[in-house]
């Protein structure tokens, strides 16, 4: 009996998820060993002579994943990156980004670009074009200027390093304000591997996906059926939790790659490290999207609880954070709680009034069908500061939660959207 009982212990321990310990290092999506990135200035983005075309490269083939926007009017770069993905069985070599331009709404021609894309970064770093994944963000309805960008795709094909992170970062912007990049190492008791990224995101921001360009990269070994489901589950809280405007664009697209380059081998066991590594990544920089957004002066975060699942706690959480009024009273500082009861009421999820209580900052001012105004200085005060805090418990006798990420809308939202052609 003692013998059955030991042998049980230890199989159990076999099977435990194994601990991580996780900490911010430098060196954003080249951090992980394994990959190189470059960027140049092209001259898509001809007024401002931005950085706005980069390429990121491993070393050889290796596992791949990636997330596409839900939006039926799919960019050409999107439909050749699905295809690459498929051909390849989920390995790739190489991810070639470009700003300024979206190539959406292009035709055939768009098409004919993007797959030229992938054959002329493949031609310069020795692969198959279906190896190179391809993205672009900008303007829709433009055709990329082809000749610009194959100089730009020999010009950063030779200069791929460890060192072009930040300028990889901000080659991929369009109205972001300040780049996006962060990069954790995650030590286990089967070694150490590093998680790195960059995102872009700015305006048409809305999950499923979230509206964004992200690239992500890992130097542990991962099958690539496990960086999916990886990528799948680290996106739903982070990337596939904020948004901006509640517009879904044409181009999101979110790629993972894993090199195996540090040698750590994720398997069931360890699948947990990877994704608490993908998530403190994609949290950072999805939260730095918002607070990026465009015309954006203060970064919200919806929480909702009391929720039967935590599909009906998203629901109303988005349905909030998606909210004008909501939003444009953040921005005012108005603790307006009747905005945010009337957002939560018609999310289409079970909604009792009665049961249902809101904080903001922490102060209550609604609850049980009653409102709080005597307290309402206190939550204004909390509404002056540039993270804001609105949490609603729906009372609906479950204990699902979830938290979505919004920001404010401002007259600048208006300004850079009603300029952004001209």
């Amino acid at each position: 009996m003692v013998d059955l009982m030991a042998r049980d212990g230890a199989a159990d321990e076999r099977d435990a998820p194994i601990p991580v310990t996780l900490e911010s290092v430098p060196g954003g999506i080249t951090a992980p060993l394994g990959f190189q990135s470059a960027a140049v200035s092209c001259g898509i983005k001809a007024r401002s002579g931005a950085l706005d075309l980069a390429i990121l490269a491993a070393g050889e083939r290796v596992a791949a994943a990636g997330l596409f926007t839900t939006n039926l009017a799919q960019a050409a770069p999107v439909l050749v990156s699905r295809q690459h993905l498929a051909h390849a069985g989920g390995m790739a070599r190489a991810v070639v980004v470009n700003s300024g331009c979206a190539n959406a709404c292009t035709g055939e021609q768009g098409l004919r670009d993007a797959r030229e894309m992938a054959r002329l970064t493949a031609e310069a770093i020795g692969c198959a074009p279906e190896d190179v994944l391809v993205a672009s963000t900008g303007v829709i309805g433009v055709a990329l200027p082809m000749h610009k960008v194959a100089d730009g795709i020999r010009r950063c094909a030779a200069a791929l390093s460890r060192d072009a992170a930040a300028d990889t970062a901000r080659a991929i912007m369009t109205t972001d304000p300040f780049p996006k990049e962060h990069a954790v190492a995650a030590t286990t008791a089967g070694g150490r591997f590093v998680v790195g990224g960059i995102a872009k995101g700015s305006g048409m921001i809305e999950p499923n996906m979230a509206t964004m360009l992200g690239f992500l990269t890992t130097d542990a070994s991962v099958p690539p059926i496990l960086l999916r489901r990886a990528l799948r589950d680290a996106a739903r809280d982070t990337f596939n939790a904020i948004t901006v405007d509640g517009e879904c664009s044409t181009n999101d697209s979110l790629f993972a790659l894993a090199s195996g380059s540090s040698g750590v081998v994720i398997d069931e066991r360890s699948y947990p490290a990877l994704l608490e590594a993908l998530r403190a990544v994609s949290r950072e920089l999805a939260v730095g999207i918002v607070r990026g957004g465009e015309g954006a002066t203060k970064v919200v975060a919806v929480s909702v609880s009391g929720a039967r699942t935590e599909e009906d706690a998203r629901r109303i959480a988005r349905t909030i954070a998606n909210s004008p009024l909501v939003k444009t009273a953040v921005h005012g500082a108005d603790p307006n709680w009747g905005r945010i009861v009337a957002a939560a009421g018609r999310a289409g999820v079970t909604f009792d009034i009665n049961r249902t209580t809101v904080h903001v900052g922490g102060v209550l001012l609604f609850e049980h069908g009653l409102p709080h105004d005597d307290r309402a200085p206190l939550a204004a005060a909390h509404l002056q500061q540039s993270d804001i805090r609105i949490e609603v418990n729906i009372g609906a006798g479950g204990t699902a939660a979830a938290t979505i990420w919004t920001c404010d809308l401002s007259a600048e939202y208006v300004r850079i959207n009603g300029e952004y052609r001209t």
